[in-house]
């Protein structure tokens, strides 16, 4: 209390204390997940569809199993993927993506025969993985119950691309002079027949 000038006393103006602010303290919980998180979850759920659909099948596998299997709700699953179709697309698709060579590998280094000897020996090498044999297996022994995984497995075309990867260094070889063919696709073509032909009797010995 502090006097008035007529003698008489007059409350003291409070002073507001400064509240501190709790919600800015406290991290927030919940909301969207940050695309790390949401890339970590969608390689998780991929982990776990990969091992089911090689060691047991297309059809022994359901989304039910790969949920228990990558620690996941049904419902965060298909917020990522439509049905086991669309899952099964996402695991062929990047076991494809894992076969393929990487930028820095040097494949066009040296002669047309060095190149193709050097790009014979990469592509059995990615066909003879693990991963690719599991998956050609099961595809051989699903195909008779679901014919349409041929068209999944094949979507990419990858056996086109290589044909038209070859063929290009075919065409350079011609423009230099080097080759005479008439046809580059189609010899692209048997290289590869060939390749894997002599490869497969050799894995087989």
């Amino acid at each position: 209390m502090r006097r008035s000038a007529r003698g008489g006393s007059t409350p003291r103006a409070r002073t507001r204390k400064a509240i501190p602010d709790v919600a800015a303290a406290v991290p927030r919980r919940g909301g969207r997940p940050s695309r790390q998180q949401a890339a970590r979850l969608g390689e998780r759920i991929l982990d776990a569809a990969t091992h089911l659909f090689l060691s047991q099948g297309y059809g022994a596998t359901s989304i039910d199993a790969v949920a228990r299997r990558a620690r996941i709700s049904k419902r965060t699953f298909y917020h990522r993927f439509d049905d086991k179709p669309a899952l099964f697309v996402a695991v062929v698709h990047r076991i494809i993506d894992r076969l393929r060579s990487p930028g820095d590998v040097e494949l066009l280094v040296g002669d047309l025969q060095e190149i193709l000897q050097r790009l014979a020996r990469f592509i059995l090498r990615a066909a003879l993985l693990p991963q690719a044999i599991a998956l050609n297996r099961m595809l051989v022994a699903e195909l008779a119950r679901f014919p349409k995984l041929a068209t999944v497995a094949t979507e990419r075309g990858v056996t086109d691309e290589a044909i038209r990867f070859i063929a290009g260094i075919l065409e350079r070889e011609i423009r230099a002079g080097n080759l005479a063919l008439d046809n580059p696709a189609f010899a692209a073509q048997q290289f590869l027949h060939m390749m894997f032909l002599n490869g497969c009797r050799r894995w087989a010995r």
